[in-house]
């Protein structure tokens, strides 16, 4: 692959993520001008901040394995495609029956992008520029969830929230371009020189998303509604049959060949545990920034700016100090410093003010780009015919720890606020309070993926035995 097109690859896919990322975030500040100007009630307003997530996260694992099947030049464009199109559907649309279908329709499109670029990254790129593009889409998708308050403010104060989707086609239709003219042809097909796992049954497949999409159904719906309203009821009832007949049926060869990696268990594990803890903060620093600081949405999201300063910033250093002292330790060192900037904004916000805040916030951005190697060598450990599905799965558990996040660091949040109340401590304290209490959870909770990440990327010289086999169908210069 030469040069222009290694580069035009990891431009395309950069890109895609960025658009999937951004359009998670951009709705919200647009609901109240949307539902003035389609008329929509409460309920059809949470739709459509709801359809996206939900589409997405209920179709990861479908899509990653139709990426190991038709290929990851064939799913990406595919991905593409779908959401440049249902972007632009979003855009014209002029009921909240059609806004909510086109949601979901981009989050089907996403699930398509997401699985089949990380697959890209892991497989079909020579091993340096896999870590410069795992590490610049990070970097990407900390300053998709940082700007996307501030670009929905500005655009729909002097645009319209039509503006928000249309401005995704062209870009959409730059990285379809692109990536049709860059991405290898033979991506993902069979290789007949390794053995081939059997892919999982599409039975499987299928009750793993609807279990997935009804999961988070019930953490969307439940804080909002109650977890005893009839449809949180039946997605509950749905969510449970299908888990006990996964269950039942038992694990299929592929995930058992997958989970035996070292470094693909241990990198679900970390990321489950880094998106408990950093999403459910985001989620509420964000409040906190308006209802504490009394800062406009606009500046809120610039408030998040030295998080995307500090990735781009530590990267290229990342990568050398992995090569240099090892990815365990890099690895283990960024979720140490991700916890610690997790208590500084704890003491930060004791302040009250928003310079006290940014030594977290940098921490936060530095110890999330020295994590980065986890998450590569990770995807790159899986089985080149599974990498769909294994690429699936990392983004499906990522999409869910951050729905988990938000309602775990919640419940700590309405807990401790609600015992301060009940002791007569004035309201605004007692908000700060069940913040802070959020904060510790999660920087607990990010702390502990650092002895995992140790586990799962340690040498085999560090433990005395002998080097493990390789996965079948991965890459050639990728230790496992």
């Amino acid at each position: 692959m030469s040069r222009l097109r290694l580069w035009s690859v990891i431009a395309a896919v950069i890109c895609c993520n960025f658009l999937t990322a951004l359009d998670n975030t951009v709705v919200n500040i647009a609901l109240p001008q949307i539902s003035a100007q389609l008329g929509l009630a409460g309920t059809d307003v949470k739709w459509v901040g709801t359809a996206y997530p939900l589409a997405l996260a209920g179709s990861l694992l479908g899509c990653g394995q139709l990426t190991d099947t038709r290929g990851r030049r064939w799913a990406l464009l595919t991905g593409v495609a779908v959401f440049t199109v249902s972007s632009a559907g979003c855009a014209l649309s002029t009921t909240g029956v059609m806004l909510v279908c086109f949601r979901a329709l981009q989050g089907v499109g996403a699930a398509f992008i997401l699985p089949a670029s990380l697959a890209l990254m892991a497989h079909d790129l020579p091993s340096r520029a896999r870590a410069a593009a795992f590490s610049a889409t990070s970097a990407a998708l900390a300053s998709a969830l940082a700007l996307g308050p501030v670009f929905s403010g500005v655009v729909t104060q002097h645009l319209g929230w039509e503006w928000l989707f249309l401005l995704n086609t062209p870009l959409g239709v730059s990285a379809f371009v692109v990536g049709a003219w860059a991405v290898p042809g033979v991506a993902g097909r069979r290789n007949h020189s390794v053995p081939i796992a059997t892919p999982v049954p599409n039975h499987q497949i299928a009750l793993a998303c609807l279990f997935l999409s009804s999961l988070v159904y019930c953490l969307i719906q439940g804080p909002a509604y109650g977890f005893t309203t009839p449809p949180v009821v039946l997605c509950e009832v749905v969510a449970t049959a299908s888990v006990i007949v996964l269950c039942r049926g038992g694990r299929h060869p592929a995930l058992r060949l997958l989970l035996r990696q070292r470094a693909y268990s241990g990198g679900l594990v970390t990321q489950l545990l880094w998106g408990l803890g950093v999403s459910g903060v985001y989620f509420y620093t964000c409040q906190f920034l308006q209802s504490g600081l009394r800062l406009s949405p606009t500046q809120a999201g610039l408030a998040f700016t030295p998080v995307c300063s500090a990735l781009f910033l530590t990267t290229p250093v990342a990568t050398a100090m992995a090569r240099r002292w090892g990815e365990a330790r890099i690895s283990a060192t960024g979720l140490l410093l991700v916890a610690l900037g997790l208590l500084l904004l704890a003491l930060g916000s004791e302040h009250g003010g928003l310079a006290d805040l940014i030594p977290g916030l940098v921490a936060v951005g530095v110890g999330s780009s020295l994590a980065i190697p986890l998450t590569a060598r990770a995807l790159a450990s899986s089985p080149g015919r599974l990498s769909g599905f294994a690429a699936g799965l990392f983004s499906a558990t990522r999409e869910l720890s951050g729905v988990f996040g938000i309602v775990l660091v919640g419940a700590v949040v309405t807990l401790v606020q609600h015992l301060c109340l009940s002791r007569r401590i004035p309201g605004p304290e007692a908000a700060l309070a069940g913040y802070q209490a959020g904060l510790c959870i999660a920087a607990a909770l990010v702390g502990a993926g650092a002895p995992v990440a140790v586990w799962a990327l340690r040498r085999p010289h560090e433990r005395g035995g002998n080097a493990p086999c390789r996965a079948a169908g991965s890459s050639p210069d990728t230790k496992s």
